[in-house]
């Protein structure tokens, strides 16, 4: 019996539709001037395996992730870089960037910015 309300996970194509949109939203972030300097001390590589994690759960995927919460893993961004809402604001960009470029449906587009949306008040420490 097949499940008649696939996660968003699953209609966004699972594992390998996750792993797609990180590679591609990092080389956004990562180009980006208003934000790339939050990376300067970041290994990438591990960062882009937590975020994969992260949204693989958040999304309604197999639940693997085991990073700090958004508060915690965000608050010295905040505490030492001034990390706010342009900045918050700028992910989102790429983000809504990324699923376009992937030709991710608008509705499905939604579901996730409202998903990462919902984390603003914690990645701001507020």
């Amino acid at each position: 019996m097949t499940d008649s309300n696939p996660s968003l996970y699953e209609q966004l194509g699972g594992e390998a539709a996750v792993n797609a949109a990180v590679d591609i939203f990092y080389r956004k972030v990562l180009s980006d001037h208003r934000i790339n300097r939050f990376f300067d001390n970041t290994d990438i590589e591990k960062q882009a395996a937590k975020q994969k994690s992260f949204l693989t759960m958040a999304f309604g995927g197999p639940n693997n992730y085991n990073g700090a919460d958004m508060r915690q893993a965000h608050a010295h961004l905040v505490i030492k870089l001034g990390l706010d809402d342009s900045h918050f604001d700028a992910v989102m960009e790429h983000l809504s960037g990324t699923l376009e470029e992937l030709n991710v449906p608008q509705n499905l587009i939604d579901q996730v910015a409202a998903i990462a949306e919902s984390t603003r008040h914690d990645v701001l420490n507020r």
